[in-house]
């Protein structure tokens, strides 16, 4: 993740964001209040894929739920209460990981990690429920994992890092 902050004298504050996931998110802070915010095309980075302006209260509003200042889902809640150490997570295998292409078995997952991939949602919503070690992982497709909190954080960094 890289952020970098730019003043516009005049004009307020300019944030990029460059996200794991490889993508550009631009946030312009102007003096009166109004913010933009401005999702770029990852193929030609000054390029706006989509743009949406908020006022000052609307933009209070949308941190608040992104911070998870208003809302945190109940059944995470529940869940976690009732699995105690084991948490199941949703992780989406980012366009610049390391292990696209490579398989669960040669990443040796389970060995390396304790944690264990309980789904795999492709992109194009192909399901493989329990994939077997001979499943390659491909961009964009979202992993169902289960672990511990650290099993999953070490899980995390050897789908991004490969075997290093």
């Amino acid at each position: 993740m890289n952020l970098k902050e730019t003043n516009l004298p005049g004009i307020g504050q300019k944030y990029r964001l460059e996200t794991r996931s490889g993508d550009t998110l631009v946030m312009v802070v102007h003096n009166d209040g109004r913010r933009d915010l401005f999702h770029m095309n990852a193929n030609e980075p000054d390029e706006v894929q989509s743009m949406v302006t908020l006022d000052d209260d609307e933009a209070r509003m949308v941190s608040a739920i992104v911070a998870g200042i208003t809302y945190k889902p109940q059944a995470l809640e529940n869940q976690e209460m009732a699995l105690e150490d084991l948490v199941i997570e949703w992780i989406r295998v980012e366009p610049t990981s390391a292990c696209i292409g490579k398989q669960i078995g040669e990443l040796n997952i389970r060995h390396r990690t304790g944690a264990t991939i309980i789904a795999i949602v492709e992109k194009d919503k192909r399901k493989h429920i329990n994939p077997g070690p001979e499943q390659a992982l491909a961009a964009g497709a979202t992993l169902v994992v289960a672990g511990e909190r650290m099993q999953l954080k070490q899980l995390k960094q050897l789908l991004m890092h490969g075997g290093e």
